[in-house]
């Protein structure tokens, strides 16, 4: 485990407010190593962090949950712990922190920086350094899992499952996030479906779907598409959609209607919120959770209200 520091402490007086006033002198970042492009982005990371007059001490990580290690024992130190790396990365820490109060800053350092872009977080690096420094503090509601990790923006099985499982490194190597559209655009031709059996706060539903989802944010990719109505990630609830196309025009229909916020009824769309979601399908699927592989379904998650600080850009 490699550390780095970036910039010197800066004089009384100095460094970069937050909202009510937090002084932000001195922050950790917890980088993954393994990450795409992840040695050019630390330097300009420690670069923005030093123009901005804040001390940043960089821990490289070795193995998969160290970062949740490291959080956990150091963030009490410093101002603020930021991420660098994919979305598995960023929720190793927020979920490390849950309850702590400790704001968590999330820097775009994978492929799909699916959490990056639902926060509005800049795409540069630099930028986004800048950005949150100068930002505000958000209290979000997070996803926990059986097994205790949690998630900030969803966890699904059927088509998004499957864009996280075939898209292929050389792919996301070539593409860049565009790799994960080409391979839901696929999974939409294929319209495979499976019989999923839901139960929310003690109700059960039951239908054929291609993709259930348990989502805490409302929108993904820049607000492009939408999941369903009313859907806030800081409300103590969490929603469920499931989605369940009969033939290709239903699917096309369904995409069509997320991407224009058209959530009337549809025979096609179901969506309920709760504060305990349990998902089983028939066959087992592979489940996911922002953008990490959790195994074969069933998996149960409940909402922790407003557990992650989050740093946000100025709205």
């Amino acid at each position: 485990m490699g550390v780095l520091s970036g910039g010197a402490r800066p004089a009384d007086g100095g460094g970069v407010d937050g909202e009510g006033g937090v002084d932000r002198r001195r922050v950790l970042l917890v980088v993954n190593p393994a990450a795409r492009r992840s040695g050019r982005l630390l330097q300009r990371a420690l670069a923005a962090f030093r123009a901005a007059g804040v001390r940043c001490d960089a821990v490289r990580t070795e193995r998969p949950g160290q970062g949740a290690l490291v959080a956990v024992e150091r963030h009490a130190g410093y101002d603020a712990v930021f991420t660098l790396g994919g979305d598995g990365t960023a929720m190793e820490v927020v979920g490390a922190l849950a309850g702590t109060g400790r704001p968590v800053g999330v820097l775009p350092g994978g492929t799909g920086n699916l959490i990056a872009r639902t926060l509005g977080i800049p795409l540069d690096v630099a930028e986004a350094v800048a950005a949150l420094l100068a930002g505000d503090e958000a209290r979000i509601d997070l996803g926990r899992l059986g097994d205790g990790r949690r998630f900030a923006f969803a966890a699904g099985v059927g088509i998004d499952a499957r864009m996280i499982e075939e898209t292929s490194g050389r792919l996301k190597q070539r593409f860049g996030v565009l790799a994960y559209a080409i391979t839901a655009a696929r999974g939409v031709l294929r319209r495979e479906t499976f019989v999923a059996r839901v139960v929310v706060d003690g109700e059960v539903y039951e239908r054929q779907a291609a993709a259930v989802m348990v989502a805490n944010f409302g929108a993904v990719l820049n607000e492009l598409i939408w999941l369903g109505p009313g859907i806030r990630q800081d409300d103590g609830m969490l929603d469920l959609c499931v989605f369940s196309p009969g033939t290709l025009r239903d699917s096309l229909r369904i995409v069509r209607r997320l991407m224009r916020k058209d959530f009337g009824d549809d025979p096609c769309l179901l969506y309920r919120a709760g504060r305990r979601i349990r998902v089983e399908t028939t066959p087992p699927r592979q489940a996911q959770a922002d953008g990490e592989l959790l195994g074969p379904t069933p998996f149960e998650v409940t909402v922790e209200p407003l557990a992650a600080h989050l740093l946000v850009p100025k709205s």
